[in-house]
């Protein structure tokens, strides 16, 4: 299979299907009407001179806020296009062998999805987030420089095109060639994805391969994007803050801000020196990193102290947006504030010192590596010191469940066990044994991951009101956020598990038998990519589908005094274009502590209720579960006779776990299954499901889950005999899914809640 064809073919599809999203949203979309109320059913062309004008306004716009909405799609394309690679990689893995995509390919992956997640997505959507939002939350008009904040938005697109070049030329060679000789393609097959890792190591990085050199030029270009954007940053706060705010009342979310962009002015412009030195001597004969010149460990040594500041770049944002956003859900003031800010501002020092822990096993001085250890452990404490900031935080508050609750708490345990285990890694024997191994890969992963995404997501829901005038899918968020810390939990702990077996990172192939545990990874890692499919679609369904807000308070911010000046004025422009007067709240408390009259209940007292609605769904679930797979078995045993159904296959089913390969042993598993699996899954997405909760919901879902039976339980069927086969396979389905929702609905199971106009405010 053609990596290449694969990897445009699912990046196409992906903006294709949102787009389709778009314009049938839009097509339905209910605009205002004059008195301020909302209409359905007006359709509006588009013209070819509006298209004319919306690209002239978007490609040409120094507002703050519109270039904000840029940086986020052009973050939000990179990462789809990273995250395809992502998915790519684990796919190879489910097989010991290299037998999906060859070694070569397996290390252009590999190369490409690190440099397109940590320079084109990460940075790019934190940048505007900034570009939105800081400006309002400090009181100012706009950036500081609006046309420099343009040009360095620019300069990304053609950055990121340099640095996938390769992709782009084979694609085009390819198709070309259907029609084209091929020897008129020479210069376009020339080109190829770099296979020599996203950390760029000479002299793998030396090699002759052209699409290295607009790799490296791609690079040079979004560091001057970025350097652009950073003193940009610093500049507005310092110069352009409202007179009513200073240091002392500066939000959090400002000063992280502040910090990461002191540490890219004095990090990125060394990336940028060295990559000018690795093309030299690519090109021009230097012997920068050659053996015989500086040594490749001079590459490791600039890299690493430009690559450990990096991290931070894109780790203190997150922890901004956290320390901005928890405490709106939980109804307390964010406890610590001064330090918080006092361990950011460590963090930008000490990031600079830390460098060399990932050179412990390059044969550095001892007395050198003991410094950075003890640095690399030292910088774990402004970190821990946020964490139980967070912690504290949420302690005796009025915690709501929300998606950005659950992201954030989420991202904390998640940042917690990454954090802890990097604390093991600046341990020199312990970085020793594990440094080349898995433990590194989920170590990393936990922290990009765990945190950093999690609380873009986070933001996106939260400002998600501000930004569009709408509310989105509250319960798809739910839904989709639970999935996410769940799918990134699954996936990079497992990897962790895999570096405690000591398997070794960076290879295409691996030993027979860690390919469970490679399979499990690979599974959280695709709940991580349909979790992401899901928020795409909600963001963009909602953009023109969602609920219109009728309140400049959609968080009840006003009755805890967190009504934050991005709110404010949100509140202004409501009141301005839509004539929605600001509201007040019933009751107003301070944000330090619950009101004492409102006091939460204690823990028992939330979980008690929990634990019987679910054991009580589970009983029921577990009875319609039995009806319905005895049902579905009368229908297979109807197949049986007539030839179209082979019931070894259920003897097949009791090996996958470990047992002999016994008829009965393998029914009483897929009963089971039917009994407590199935109905499960069924109780907890049926809300999400069309139709009610009943027979139409219960045909929805026999129909999803009817096509993962015909693949596990297909034994060779050819011609008419395959066709009956699916034909009872589906109907055995259908049968056991009005059976299981039949049994849920006449038992007095969950049904679907009715919309209330409170849920669509929250």
């Amino acid at each position: 299979m053609n990596r290449a064809i694969a990897e445009v073919s699912l990046f196409g599809a992906i903006v294709v299907s949102c787009l389709l999203v778009v314009l049938f949203a839009q097509r339905l979309r209910a605009e205002p009407s004059p008195d301020g109320g909302y209409v359905t059913g007006r359709k509006r062309r588009l013209s070819l001179a509006d298209a004319k004008a919306a690209a002239v306004r978007w490609t040409t716009t120094t507002n703050h806020r519109e270039i904000g909405l840029l940086y986020i799609a052009f973050g939000t394309l990179a990462a789809i296009w990273g995250g395809i690679d992502g998915m790519m990689i684990r796919t190879h893995l489910l097989t010991p062998e290299a037998n999906i995509w060859t070694e070569q390919t397996y290390n252009e992956l590999f190369t490409m999805h690190g440099l397109t997640m940590l320079i084109f997505f990460v940075t790019p959507v934190f940048f505007g987030i900034g570009n939105y939002f800081l400006p309002l939350l400090i009181g100012a008009d706009d950036m500081a420089f609006p046309r420099l904040n343009a040009i360095g938005f620019w300069l990304l697109p053609p950055s990121l095109l340099l640095a996938r070049l390769g992709i782009v030329a084979e694609v085009s060679g390819a198709v070309l060639a259907v029609v084209v000789p091929t020897e008129w393609l020479s210069v376009l097959l020339a080109f190829q994805e770099p296979a020599i890792g996203w950390t760029m190591y000479p002299p793998l990085s030396l090699a002759p391969n052209p699409q290295t050199n607009f790799l490296l030029l791609g690079l040079h270009l979004s560091g001057i994007a970025t350097t652009i954007g950073a003193i940009n940053f610093i500049t507005t706060v310092i110069y352009e803050r409202d007179e009513s705010i200073g240091w002392a009342n500066l939000d959090i979310f400002s000063w992280n801000m502040l910090i990461t962009s002191a540490i890219i002015v004095f990090a990125f412009p060394l990336l940028g020196t060295a990559l000018l030195m690795l093309l030299f001597d690519r090109n021009f004969g230097t012997t920068f990193f050659a053996v015989e010149g500086g040594g490749p460990i001079l590459w490791q040594h600039l890299l690493w102290f430009w690559g450990h500041p990096e991290v931070y770049i894109i780790f203190l944002p997150a922890t901004g947006l956290m320390s901005l956003i928890l405490p709106k859900f939980v109804g307390r003031k964010l406890f610590g504030f001064k330090f918080i800010v006092y361990s950011t501002i460590a963090i930008g020092v000490l990031s600079f010192s830390v460098w060399a822990h990932h050179m412990f096993v390059t044969g550095v001085d001892p007395r050198v590596r003991a410094s950075f250890m003890a640095t690399s452990i030292a910088i774990a404490v402004p970190s821990a010191i946020k964490v139980f900031n967070w912690i504290t935080t949420m302690w005796n508050g009025d915690v709501r469940l929300a998606a950005p609750t659950i992201l954030c708490i989420g991202s904390i345990g998640l940042f917690i066990v990454g954090g802890v285990t990097g604390i093991f890694l600046a341990v020199i024997p312990v970085d020793v044994i594990y440094h080349g191994t898995y433990y590194v890969v989920g170590h990393f992963h936990l922290i990009l991951m765990g945190i950093i995404p999690l609380m873009m997501f986070a933001a996106s829901y939260y400002w998600f009101p501000l930004i569009t005038g709408r509310m989105y899918d509250r319960r798809l968020a739910i839904f989709q956020s639970s999935l996410l810390v769940v799918g990134s939990a699954l996936t990079f702990m497992t990897l962790m598990a895999l570096g405690f077996l000591e398997l070794p990172r960076r290879y295409a192939t691996y030993p027979a038998e860690y390919s469970g545990l490679q399979v499990v990874a690979t599974v959280g890692a695709f709940l991580i990519g349909i979790s992401v499919l899901m928020w795409l679609y909600n963001m963009l369904w909602s953009y023109f589908q969602g609920t219109p807000i009728e309140t400049a308070d959609p968080w009840e911010l006003k009755a805890t005094e967190q009504f934050t000046p991005e709110w404010q004025w949100f509140e202004d422009r409501l009141e301005r274009e839509r004539g929605v007067a600001p509201s007040e709240p019933d009751e107003v408390r301070p944000s330090y502590v619950p009101a004492r009259e409102d006091r939460p209940l204690s823990m028992y007292a939330r979980i008690e209720p929990v634990a019987r609605a679910t054991a009580n769904d589970a009983g029921i679930g577990a009875a319609g579960g039995f009806v319905g797979t005895m049902l579905l078995t009368a229908v297979l045993l109807v197949a049986v006779v007539l030839g179209v159904f082979d019931l070894q296959a259920f003897a097949t089913l009791a090996t996958f776990v470990g047992l002999p390969a016994d008829l009965a042993l393998g029914y009483g598993i897929f009963l089971v299954g039917g009994m407590t699996v199935w109905p499960l899954l069924f109780l907890s997405l049926g809300e999400y499901l069309p139709g009610e909760l009943t027979l139409v919901t219960g045909l929805w879902y026999a129909t999803v889950i009817a096509s993962g039976f015909a693949l596990a339980f297909y034994t060779g069927q050819t011609g008419l005999e395959i066709v009956a086969y699916l034909l009872f396979v589906l109907l055995a389905h259908w049968i056991y899914g009005l059976g299981l929702a039949g049994t849920i609905a006449y038992l007095g199971g969950r049904q679907r809640r009715p919309s209330t106009g409170e849920d669509e405010q929250r």
